[in-house]
């Protein structure tokens, strides 16, 4: 059984090593440790870069339509609610004291927010193209060779980090090592914040079907004694997820399925009575759906005894919709959380809290008509594509020069044998990942720290730097050639 003890530790990974600052920072503040979390991963830079990263409509113009950012606030906003929601519930055996009531629905605001820290640009089309640049390079970018000490199950580890990049382990690197860089902590978060945001706790070699915390991965090899460290102080295990985490997901799922579907109305593409109708011609017997489309249908009739434009009318009714269908959603996913609470404190539950509810068909059928109406229109594909292409040339750029630099462990910088261009490409990599990657004690085979290297600068790029980026760099290369 799962203790929420252990679950909500405000042990730091620092402060657990014993090189933790003598005197506490916070000794006479008045936030929990686990409110500084929320504190320390708003102010970090991965989360403003969110503000120029895909949702669903790539270098969208239109501000009302959703970026990275506000999908994050979204979620973390959702996840607090439902936080405060189930420590004030006596459906469950949550702890009902003071810290509990505070850390909690905090734990869940600042895992809600950093959860997509480590998604490349153009959404999931970026993971993809990183994956397919490794998959089609695999033979030079992935040839580790035989290293001595290493197995060959980690070695296989080491290149499915790659062959199937994951935005959710990069998330997990970018809050243990790459921020702050003055020590090897990262962000240095509190182990049951960590713990809480991982979705998917195995590694790549461990991704399976038979689960769904294990369908894809959340830490890479790199920051495996990381996530050791983390399961110990939280009591956790490889394939069991913390409690929260199905919160999160489940927050994520809401605002996937509900506000896609009104940033599609935005963009012009489809109306408000476009997703009614879809959900009630497919649904005609689901309660959750009639109830919003009642709910719904009742404001849209006095709405149109407003002097209203048609566009106006359009807007407001569907955004009552979203929130009539936010709220049931909620009181579904709490629903599930009490009803399931034993077997997911066992470690036993293997589903998903909208899954498991009676929002399932509701939330179902929004993703669907978002993907039919939205996320296949030809204006999407078309960036997509862009995307797509941008990432692979930057990565060939980019591996070339950082190929070019040679091995950090015994090849000093100036000694490289890199051409002008190289070392131009070579040093518009971010200074922090290149400390990461030529430090001394990274002992790490040479090939899978050059891949690591790439995949953290690109996944770091935003959408419009990243088109930026390749732009230039094709136009000095067409130079030099």
């Amino acid at each position: 059984m799962l203790e929420w003890k252990k679950l909500l530790s405000s042990a730091r990974r620092k402060d657990l090593s014993n090189k933790g600052d003598p005197v506490p920072l916070n000794a006479a503040g008045t936030r929990t440790e686990i409110e500084r979390d929320y504190d320390r991963i708003l102010f970090s830079t991965p989360v403003r870069r969110l503000a120029d990263k895909t949702q669903v409509f790539p270098l969208d113009k239109n501000d009302s339509v959703r970026n990275r950012l506000t999908h994050s606030h979204e979620v973390s906003n959702l996840a607090r609610s439902i936080g405060v929601a189930l420590v004030h519930d006596d459906k469950n055996n949550i702890p009902k004291d003071d810290q509990t009531k505070r850390d909690l629905p905090s734990m869940l605001a600042a895992i809600g927010l950093a959860h997509d820290l480590g998604n490349p640009p153009f959404g999931h089309q970026g993971e993809k193209a990183i994956s397919s640049w490794f998959t089609k390079n695999a033979k030079t970018a992935l040839n580790f060779g035989r290293v001595k000490g290493v197995r060959k199950v980690e070695i296989e580890r080491m290149k499915s980090d790659y062959l199937n990049f994951e935005g959710n382990a990069q998330t997990f690197r970018i809050l243990t090592k790459l921020q702050i860089l003055n020590d090897e902590f990262g962000l240095n978060v509190c182990c049951g914040t960590l713990a809480a945001l991982m979705k998917y706790p195995v590694t790549s070699e461990l991704v399976s079907n038979d689960s769904k915390a294990t369908k894809k991965f959340g830490c890479f090899h790199s920051e495996l004694v990381c996530l050791e460290e983390v399961f110990k102080e939280t009591g956790l295990a490889r394939g069991t997820r913390h409690p929260l985490a199905y919160i999160m997901e489940a927050c994520d799922d809401i605002a996937y399925s509900v506000l896609d579907a009104e940033d599609a109305v935005k963009k012009g593409l489809v109306s408000y009575t476009d997703i009614l109708s879809y959900l009630t011609a497919t649904y005609p017997d689901d309660k959750m759906i009639k109830k919003i489309v009642e709910k719904a249908d009742e404001r849209h009739v006095i709405h149109r005894t407003h002097n209203l434009s048609p566009a106006e009318l359009n807007d407001i009714s569907t955004q009552m919709f979203r929130v009539f269908a936010i709220g049931e959603m909620i009181r579904a996913a709490i629903s599930a959380f009490d009803d399931n609470y034993n077997l997911i404190m066992n470690g036993k539950f293997d589903g998903d809290l909208i899954g498991s509810s009676t929002a399932k068909l509701a939330c179902k059928g929004l993703k669907d008509f978002s993907y039919k109406h939205a996320f296949v229109h030809r204006s999407v594909l078309a960036v997509e594509l862009q995307g797509y292409n941008v990432i692979h040339s930057l990565m060939d750029m980019m591996w070339d020069s950082i190929a070019a630099r040679g091995d950090p462990l015994t090849v000093d910088a100036r000694d490289s044998t890199a051409d002008v261009f190289q070392r131009y490409v070579y040093n518009r990599i971010s200074e922090n990942y290149r400390r990461i990657f030529e430090d001394k004690s990274n002992c790490l085979p040479l090939n899978y720290k050059r891949s690591q290297l790439l995949a953290d600068m690109i996944s770091g790029m935003t959408d419009s730097y990243a088109v930026s980026l390749e732009q230039e760099l094709t136009a000095l290369r067409s130079i030099k050639d």
